[in-house]
């Protein structure tokens, strides 16, 4: 009986240090989550603000560039390439697997000429698998200070894309962060910056009556503003993506959470029928003897 329940006290004692370790994960998946939460939307403020410039831009140039841009409106099938956004840490469930499965359906619309960026080796192997062809690797960022260096990679790559195929597309997919603990699969075509895009900014309407002003040289000024949509575009993106995957980690936890839960309930339970139990015999034994007793001194 007491080996029973010593068997017993060690694993809820197994489960009690299992469990804190769960809550300090949750917490810490809490937290990270609120930090990408923030800087998306301190960017969602500067990204409307580079639209709007990109807007005023495209209304003073519009009109010169516009012979040129019809001109390359061409049905040629270009390059497609692809910048899926996976996560390399434990405990995030599905979320390799769903935003690859994504990416594959929706490639698999595009000509053979796909060329694929992986950010994650996770996500690397699955895409490998499904038999996309994969062109290069970038590690996932630990933090929000790690994203910037991770998305100047990715703009020289796509500039070597652009410059060997000039009608080349690129697109993004990633886990958009939905909820608390929930996500979805999401993609964006960044480039080619087409004629559609920029007739959509030009209707944009300027938050206040008085329009401004490009000063100086506005071909230079778009330069500057679409090399900073493309950064926010791809920064977005991957921060929407690490946000994801917390969220995926912090359901994960919470999942984990209620299953000990429910595991030390059933334990302790367990436990306090054993204990009962041994106290049952003991006081069995003891009301035994004390009756032997009696009935022998009776009889004496």
């Amino acid at each position: 009986m007491s080996e029973t329940m010593e068997s017993l006290r060690r694993k809820i004692d197994r489960a009690n240090d299992l469990q804190s370790v769960v809550r300090t994960m949750k917490a810490l998946a809490a937290s990270n989550i609120g930090q990408y939460e923030k800087s998306v939307s301190a960017l969602s403020d500067y990204y409307r603000t580079v639209e709007l410039g990109l807007g005023i831009c495209f209304r003073e140039i519009a009109p010169s560039a516009a012979p040129a841009e019809r001109k390359k409106q061409k049905n040629i099938a270009g390059t497609v390439g692809a910048v899926v956004f996976g996560s390399d840490q434990g405990l995030v469930g599905q979320f390799n697997d769903i935003i690859a499965d994504y990416a594959v359906k929706k490639l698999a619309v595009f000509p053979d000429k796909v060329q694929v960026w992986a950010v994650g080796e996770r996500v690397n192997s699955r895409l490998e698998d499904a038999g996309l062809p994969l062109v290069g690797l970038f590690t996932v960022p630990n933090s929000v200070k790690a994203i910037t260096p991770l998305i100047g990679q990715i703009l020289v790559e796509s500039e070597k894309l652009r410059s060997q195929d000039e009608d080349a597309e690129l697109h993004l997919f990633y886990n958009r962060h939905k909820t608390r603990a929930t996500y979805e699969p999401v993609s964006q075509r960044l480039l080619p910056l087409d004629e559609t895009w920029q007739h959509d900014l030009t209707e944009l309407t300027w938050p206040t009556k008085n329009l401004p002003e490009v000063i100086g040289d506005s071909a230079e000024t778009l330069r500057v503003l679409i090399r900073e949509y493309l950064f926010v575009s791809l920064f977005r993106a991957c921060a929407e993506s690490l946000g994801s995957e917390n969220a995926s980690r912090l359901a994960a936890m919470q999942r984990a959470d209620k299953n000990i839960d429910e595991l030390l309930e059933e334990l302790n339970g367990e436990f306090y029928r054993v204990r009962q139990s041994g106290i049952d015999e003991e006081l069995f034994e003891v009301v035994s003897g004390f009756e032997a007793l009696s009935r022998s001194r009776s009889s004496e």
